[in-house]
């Protein structure tokens, strides 16, 4: 039992706010000196070593660093605009704009908080001019801003693609479908709201200064076809086998580079603030690898990992009562710690099980992405939601967007119970 013991221990340190990667280093070496000696620990150098010279992992800093790079130009700005512009007649419009400026954004930076920032501060406002439902709004961004999370090139994916040692271009395939479904789904809501509740999305006037719909149309494809470029860019020379996802990886960087010439905010100050943003984000994520190494080999030869593999293979309903309790136990987790740590803890423990019972691990993939996307929503720990706060007007209240984000989180729980049920329609059988 002592590998369990030091897992609610780790779980009720990060509750109480300790940093994730000492946090589980510390336990870790705690509780395996005290149960197995210093000896334990010998081949952890190896262990890092190995991480270190991984290059599936290598994609991870240059995806950060083209997302970081498309933050600092006007993309997001220019992108709002436009869609506003072409979608802002409709009732809902604004919403639905917000939407696929989202997709647009998650497809080529994959950065959550910098989208959920630039919409915040953009169409935020806008909307609630127009007399938009406060909760809708917000609701509408906080999701919108999460979809980097599961369309490509995502970090989640490249994580899980490591863990669960599948390739990351296979990966990337898989996820095209379910975001794509969210996508619609949120649509479909948006257009639902709008056609019960005119009063709660409203359309908006044409803006005469912005000329005629030919003129608004062309604007809007200057400002989506240069991000569309780079996604195709990316994603098209992983999909066709042109290139890996690490070599894509550096494909995007020297695209965002490019943007952010055409863009004109390419200078040495752009590049250097990347980088630099680049190594803590990159850096954040290698320590809490280090840390949950050092967790999982304590946790091994502690015996925790039979224990828990004994228990879940004992469930009722064998693989459909393995998956609705994983399926839980990552979203209830989602509440309350990062998808880093629940990517390097939880899944390696979950990973062996899966295995034993004849599951594809890629489906299983999807699934826990697709779950671990709404942990950025779900209260009170969801990313999204202090972002959204952090630059949100004064009459926006938290509760506010607690309301917002609720019915979203419902239709990810719909479209994830679609991908558990379905996995054939989404070419995941």
């Amino acid at each position: 039992m002592v590998g369990i013991v030091m897992f609610v221990v780790a779980l009720g340190m990060l509750l109480f706010g300790f940093p994730v990667a000492f946090t589980f280093g510390g336990v870790a070496l705690a509780f395996g000196v005290w149960a197995e000696g210093a000896e334990i620990f010998a081949f952890m150098p190896f262990r890092i070593q190995s991480i270190m010279e991984n290059t599936v992992l290598m994609a991870v800093p240059l995806f950060v660093f083209m997302g970081i790079v498309l933050q600092k130009t006007q993309l997001a700005e220019q992108l709002l605009e436009a869609m506003g512009r072409l979608f802002g007649g409709v009732r809902g419009g604004l919403a639905i704009s917000t939407i696929l400026v989202g997709a647009l954004l998650a497809a080529s930076t994959g950065v959550v908080g910098a989208s959920v920032v630039a919409m915040g501060l953009i169409s935020l406002p806008v909307m609630l001019k127009y007399k938009y439902d406060k909760a809708l709004a917000c609701g509408t961004i906080c999701a919108s801003g999460t979809l980097g999370q599961i369309i490509p090139p995502s970090i989640i994916l490249i994580i899980l693609g490591d863990v669960l040692g599948i390739p990351v271009g296979d990966l990337f395939k898989a996820a095209v479908g379910p975001g794509l479904m969210l996508i619609g789904a949120y649509i479909v809501f948006v257009l639902a709201i709008a056609f019960l509740k005119p009063e709660k999305a409203p359309s908006i006037p044409l803006d005469e200064d912005a000329g005629g719909k030919v003129q608004q149309v062309f604007t809007a494809l200057k400002a989506i076809v240069p991000p569309l470029a780079l996604i195709v860019v990316v994603l098209g020379s992983i999909f066709t086998g042109i290139a890996t996802p690490t070599e894509s990886s550096a494909l995007g960087g020297v695209g965002a580079l490019l943007l952010a010439a055409i863009y004109g905010q390419l200078n040495w100050k752009v590049v250097m603030d990347s980088a630099e943003e680049t190594v803590k984000v990159t850096a954040m994520v290698f320590a809490i690898l280090l840390g949950a190494t050092a967790f999982s080999m304590a946790f091994t030869y502690t015996g925790g990992d039979y224990l828990v593999e004994e228990w879940l293979l004992d469930l009722p309903g064998e693989k459909w009562g393995f998956l609705i309790l994983s399926m839980l136990v990552i979203m209830i987790l989602g509440f309350f710690i990062d998808f880093v740590e629940i990517s390097f803890i939880i899944v390696p423990i979950l990973a062996p099980v899966a295995e034993a019972l004849g599951i594809s691990m890629l489906w299983f993939a999807i699934l826990i992405a697709m779950n671990l996307q709404s942990s950025f929503l779900t209260p009170p720990f969801g990313f999204s939601l202090f972002y959204l706060k952090g630059v949100s007007p004064p009459e926006v209240r938290t509760m506010d967007i607690y309301r917002g984000v609720v019915p979203y989180i419902v239709i990810q729980a719909v479209v994830l119970i679609s991908v558990l049920l379905l996995p054939a329609f989404y070419g995941l059988a």
